[in-house]
């Protein structure tokens, strides 16, 4: 029975990575999937999925125009379709979270969709928003903040290092930008210090 998963995490959880052994595991038992990751992210070249470990994998777009049920809808007609899988889910819209339960419950294709749950502030991301509303299935995979706790929240710090509290949600970026933390070491940088800019 097909179902939308939710795979969801700060960053360097290894969401990407996961991803590709899931493709690789359906791939070795004979079967066909499509990998799609964010337009907008072109860190390691465009339509490519990497993981800080250096696994890689070819993928196709998906822009904030892109129509998902249109997509996969067509590509099903020119060959079955056993999973798809979805990098930099955050960046879906509420439409495509959409078209992404119809594909499952119409086209019985199972979805894995991975992503950030929050962005640098502890705002949820539209794309988040509603997988986590709409899945079947969440699964948080976890990383570790610098004290040892479980690393839930994402900081976002400037060029000299120092947190971001205001800003576009949307600021593509690696470690150079990002930094994964426990709730009260991510409150302490930005929740107090945005209390204190008010």
């Amino acid at each position: 029975m097909a179902q939308l998963y939710f795979y969801y995490s700060a960053m360097n959880a290894g969401k990407s990575t996961t991803l590709l052994q899931s493709a690789y595991n359906y791939k070795e038992r004979g079967m066909y999937v499509e990998i799609f990751t964010a337009a907008l992210d072109d860190r390691y070249g465009i339509g490519k999925i990497t993981s800080r470990i250096g696994l890689q994998s070819d993928a196709q777009l998906f822009r904030a125009d892109t129509d998902l049920w249109q997509t996969i809808n067509n590509r099903q007609q020119n060959k079955k379709i056993d999973c798809l899988l979805f990098d930099e889910a955050q960046f879906l819209n509420k439409q495509q979270v959409k078209d992404l339960t119809r594909v499952v419950d119409e086209l019985k294709i199972p979805v894995l969709a991975y992503g950030l749950r929050t962005d640098f502030l502890g705002e949820t991301f539209e794309g988040s928003h509603y997988l986590m509303a709409w899945a079947d299935k969440l699964e948080e995979l976890k990383t570790v903040c610098y004290c040892g706790r479980k690393a839930n929240f994402v900081v976002r710090r400037d060029e000299n290092g120092t947190p971001v509290t205001q800003g576009e949600q949307v600021q593509v970026g690696g470690n150079d930008s990002y930094e994964s933390l426990c709730r009260k070491h991510f409150s302490e940088l930005v929740w107090t210090a945005d209390n204190c800019t008010q």
